[in-house]
């Protein structure tokens, strides 16, 4: 037996706009705080240097970095994720300076690739006037 009357109760309201807002906060926040890390295009193993400076880029608003990756394996050449062959290294490195004159390349070489590779490079970065080049190593203690 019931003896009271049921009463009916109201759906709680949820203020959907306040919610939206404060997801929108959460998004913008986790973008700017969020550290994007520079994947390497081609998967190399960089010899190891005791001696070899430490790898901090001190370069100006002006300076632009082209990555060359040198591989053991066919194709052997890359600058950036785009592989070349080694008679499109220089044509590739002279627009490149052309486009900006303060060029710097940096070469990441895998350990088995052969000394001949990294001097093929090497010259065809003079060869285009490059005016900073420097070979990525990683120290033994990482």
């Amino acid at each position: 037996m019931k003896f009271y009357p049921r009463r009916r109760r109201q759906a709680p309201t949820i203020i959907i706009i306040s919610l939206i807002d404060v997801l929108i906060v959460l998004v913008v926040f986790l973008l700017v705080s969020t550290t994007f890390k520079n994947q390497p295009a081609v998967k190399i193993s960089l010899p190891e240097s005791q001696q070899a400076p430490s790898q901090e880029l001190k370069g100006g608003a002006s300076d632009e970095i082209v990555v060359v990756s040198i591989r053991r394996e066919l194709p052997n050449f890359y600058i950036g994720a785009r592989p070349v062959t080694s008679d499109r290294l220089v044509p590739e490195l002279l627009a490149a300076v052309a486009l900006n004159k303060n060029l710097s390349v940096e070469l990441n070489a895998d350990e088995g690739a052969g000394i001949g590779l990294v001097f093929k490079v090497w010259d065809a970065a003079k060869t285009a006037k490059v005016k900073n080049i420097r070979i990525r190593t990683k120290s033994p203690n990482r």
